[in-house]
């Protein structure tokens, strides 16, 4: 039975809190943005309480700092009347949100993720190309090509969510394998099914 020191208890309960707000944020990516940061946040925060690996969180410090700068980007954006259309701002502007939606999807299916949030980040990832039908058969309404775009960048996002999920997924862990192997080495029977 393993046990808990009251610093891995919070660890694990901010890693399990930041990776629900980074899904949850995740049904309306525009709305839900404060959640995802919010979530990123608090996983960064888990992982150095966790006192583990250090590349996990520079992975994870990483991914925080893309979200900011794409949610910052997309807040300011909004606030200037938005981008193409009649704002009067060319839809390039746009470039400057795409480090939130990579960093979303790499929080997602990143090392350290738990098989359940690979599952939901699938989930995520077949909403959003139901997100693109929905805005195809919009714009093709409106007879509008460039109103797809944005919808075709979170199709985009999801298939590289569900795509980084199933890779996750499918692998081993190589500790898994290890313990494995030598659990089996030191036994003297035949192995137990």
């Amino acid at each position: 039975m393993k046990t808990f020191t009251s610093r891995s208890l919070w660890s694990r309960i901010l890693i399990v809190l930041g990776s629900i707000g980074m899904v949850v944020g995740a049904i309306d990516p525009m709305e839900g943005s404060i959640f995802i940061l919010l979530g990123s946040l608090i996983l960064v925060l888990g992982t150095f309480f966790n006192q583990g690996e250090r590349h996990l969180l520079a992975y994870r410090l990483w991914v925080f700092i893309l979200i900011a700068i794409g949610v910052g980007a997309m807040w300011v954006l909004s606030m200037a009347g938005g981008i193409g259309g009649k704002s009067g701002h060319s839809m390039w502007w746009g470039v400057l949100i795409l480090p939130y939606l990579i960093g979303w999807s790499m929080g997602i299916w990143g090392p350290g993720s738990p098989r359940w949030l690979l599952v939901l980040g699938i989930g995520v990832g077949l909403w959003y190309l139901a997100i693109l039908a929905l805005i195809l058969k919009h714009s093709w309404q409106r007879g509008g090509a460039m109103s797809a775009l944005p919808g075709i960048i979170i199709a985009a996002t999801g298939v590289l969510t569900i795509g980084g999920c199933i890779s996750r997924l499918c692998r081993t862990p190589r500790h898994l394998v290890q313990s494995t192997l030598r659990s089996v080495a030191t036994r003297t029977g035949p192995p137990e099914l």
